[in-house]
């Protein structure tokens, strides 16, 4: 492998000023970016000089970047143009075991793939699954110590997320945590850190398959539930499902549960400390959390990109993108676009027009389960200001070191109660 898509050289690069390179030698998909807190001005040299750039060799090959909103909101909107298939990552599907999930499908099949399990997060459910919410929010926040660091990533935000998570899928409530393990993997890079080689990505997600496999014959044979795997074992669109498939659309539901929740509910904590009149106004007024939460997920972004790849030659921006093409929908970067948003880099949580953040993206992909994050965000801070007076994070955070997901692997933190 040349030295340039190696992890050192990737490591080395991320501590570059992006100004001093020549346009074509940036690479804003080196995941060390994102894990050392400094891709903002790498993406703003972008928006600013090269909006619809090209890159043409990083660690995940060569690959178009969308930086500013209006190109974003273009390209994912215009899904006749762009594809789904077959990945919705900068990072190809694996070679050895490729996982068809209905995010990384085109219509027909996406529409009737996605039918089958939307009702999971419908407003009927929504309201079924407050109270829950509550009460394990309530159990977890008043099981945390007074006056002691702990990490707020572990007990508070994969806490949440994953109870949640088993909940959907009506999963082994004691064994949860196998459900942020399969996450963690399934977007992990080989040899940072949680795996080495993609066979042990494989051989992880082969027990993730066998898992889910068994909980599937179960409820193949009785009556349909309301949790995820009985939806995907009774459905039409699914029951049919090849092996690689049922764990692709899993793996989508697990990591689109997990990481988008528990990296906001994170950062929700990080930027009310950081932005103390911020976290006045939301104490005086309580009726501010919907859109705080909903300015956390703008400025935070938890999945940083997401993928298409071209169908036909076709023009965006100045730019001539061939058949083919992999093109990178950068929500990080459209989240912090100037010409959209007023004062983008800052937190405010009385933003006018923060609703329409990129997050969640829009079009026939646009998260199924963002009502659910926003109930989870919500009730959290309801139930946090009922408690503290303020949450102290005592050293930066860690940061997931990935231009996928954008988060947080621990966060110490202080609380002071009221």
């Amino acid at each position: 492998m040349e030295l340039r898509n190696t992890i050192a050289y990737a490591e080395e690069q991320a501590l570059l000023d992006p100004y001093d390179l020549a346009l074509e030698d940036i690479d804003v998909a080196n995941p060390f970016l994102f894990g050392r807190d400094v891709h903002g001005k790498w993406f703003k040299r972008l928006r600013d000089e090269a909006p619809v750039h090209y890159c043409a060799d990083s660690f995940f090959g060569p690959y178009w970047s969308v930086t500013r909103y209006e190109h974003i909101m273009q390209v994912d909107t215009s899904h006749q143009i762009y594809s789904s298939e077959p990945a919705i990552t900068i990072r190809d599907t694996m070679d050895t075991m490729p996982l068809p999930m209905f995010i990384a499908m085109d219509r027909p099949k996406h529409d009737e793939q996605r039918k089958v399990v939307s009702p999971v997060t419908g407003a009927e459910n929504l309201r079924r699954f407050a109270p829950i919410i509550r009460e394990r929010t309530i159990d977890v926040l008043d099981s945390l110590p007074l006056g002691e660091s702990f990490d707020w990533v572990d007990r508070v935000s994969i806490e949440l997320t994953t109870r949640m998570l088993a909940t959907l899928f009506d999963f082994p409530f004691d064994e949860r945590r196998k459900l942020t393990y399969w996450s963690d993997v399934a977007t992990a890079i080989p040899g940072m850190g949680l795996i080495e080689t993609e066979q042990e990505r494989q051989d992880v997600m082969l027990q993730c398959l066998a898992y889910f496999t068994e909980l599937w014959n179960e409820r193949v044979n009785t009556t349909r539930g309301d949790d995820l795997i009985s939806m995907l074992a009774h459905g039409e669109a699914t029951k049919n499902m090849p092996p690689e498939e049922y764990l692709g659309n899993l793996m989508l539901l697990i990591v689109g549960g997990n990481d988008t929740t528990r990296s906001t509910m994170t950062a929700s904590v990080y930027t009310m400390h950081n932005n103390p009149a911020e976290f006045a106004k939301l104490k005086a007024n309580h009726e501010l959390i919907d859109t705080m939460v909903a300015e956390t997920i703008r400025w935070q972004t938890p999945l940083a990109h997401m993928r298409r790849t071209a169908k036909e030659d076709t023009q965006l921006g100045d730019q001539f993108i061939r058949k083919g093409d992999k093109v990178i929908m950068w929500y990080v970067s459209g989240n912090r676009d100037e010409r959209f948003f007023d004062n983008p880099d800052d937190f405010i949580i009385e933003r006018d027009n923060v609703r329409k953040h990129l997050s969640f993206g829009f079009g026939i992909h646009r998260c199924m389960g963002n009502r659910l994050a926003e109930l989870q965000l919500r009730i959290l801070w309801e139930e946090i200001l009922k408690r503290f007076e303020r949450i102290e994070v005592v050293q930066e955070p860690d940061r997931t070191i990935s231009s996928f997901v954008h988060g947080y692997t621990g966060m110490q933190v202080k609380l002071h109660p009221l």
